[in-house]
């Protein structure tokens, strides 16, 4: 005797949208903001938690300029990121 599989009604009554009522939007005054500026912008500091995406990679890097970020102590890839961002920041290229 076979008996009824449960998954597919399990997963049609999950799938079913639950009945609400719909919201309500509260109006939100906003006259006493004021508008952002250049001025504004060009006083901001940076979000203090931010933390760019880093990305893995393989560069290939002369020995000597190697061994000399390695003998200034840990954190060599550290400091190669940070050269590389202040020549991207100058405007440096290739």
């Amino acid at each position: 005797m076979k008996t009824k599989s449960t998954k597919r009604s399990a997963r049609k009554t999950a799938a079913a949208p639950a009945k609400r009522r719909p919201a309500r939007r509260a109006t939100i005054d906003t006259s006493d903001i004021p508008p952002l500026t250049d001025e504004f912008f060009a006083q901001a500091i940076r979000n203090p938690y931010y933390r760019p995406v880093k990305q893995s990679t393989t560069v290939r890097i002369d020995a000597d300029v190697l061994d000399w970020l390695r003998r200034q102590g840990a954190g060599y890839q550290t400091r190669i990121n940070a050269i590389l961002r202040r020549a991207m920041l100058r405007g440096g290229g290739a």
